[in-house]
C-alpha cells in the first residue's frame, strides 16, 4: 500500500517562499511519476506541477511557471515543491500525487484522474 505523507505548509507573506515535501512509502518510488495539485476554497482541484519517473522532465501550470520548482529525490523517496515569490492567489490546500509510470523517458502526468495515490494535503496561506 503506497502512502504519501506531506509536510511543509504554513503561513507566509506575499513574496516569501515555502518548500513542500511529500515522502513516499510502500511502493517502488523510483518508478513513479509524481505531481502536485492545489485546491482553494470554493474552487476545483487544479494542476500545479508534475515530474516524470526519473526526475528529469517537468511540467508546470502557467500560473506558477518561473516561481515553483518540482523535484524528486530518489534516495529518500521524496518529492518537493519549492515555491518562491508566493502570491495571495497561491493560497490553497496542496496535494501531492503519485502513480506508476507506464511510459519510460520524459513522460509526466498532468490530470487528476491520472493519479492513483494522494497525500493528505497541506495548507498554504499567503498574506498580502
Amino acid at each position: 500500500q503506497v502512502q504519501l505523507v506531506q509536510s511543509g505548509g504554513g503561513l507566509v507573506q506575499a513574496g516569501g517562499s515555502l518548500r513542500l515535501s511529500c515522502a513516499a512509502s510502500g511502493g517502488t518510488f523510483r518508478t513513479y511519476a509524481m505531481g502536485w495539485f492545489r485546491q482553494a476554497p470554493g474552487k476545483e482541484r487544479e494542476f500545479v506541477a508534475a515530474i516524470n519517473w526519473s526526475g528529469d522532465s517537468t511540467s508546470y501550470a502557467d500560473s506558477v511557471k518561473g516561481r515553483f520548482t518540482i523535484s524528486k529525490d530518489l534516495p529518500t523517496d521524496t518529492v518537493y515543491l519549492q515555491m518562491n515569490n508566493l502570491k495571495p492567489q497561491d493560497a490553497a490546500v496542496y496535494y501531492c500525487a503519485a502513480r506508476p509510470s507506464i511510459y519510460s523517458g520524459t513522460y509526466y502526468y498532468t490530470e487528476i484522474d491520472d493519479y492513483h495515490y494522494w497525500g493528505q494535503g497541506t495548507q498554504v496561506t499567503v498574506s498580502s
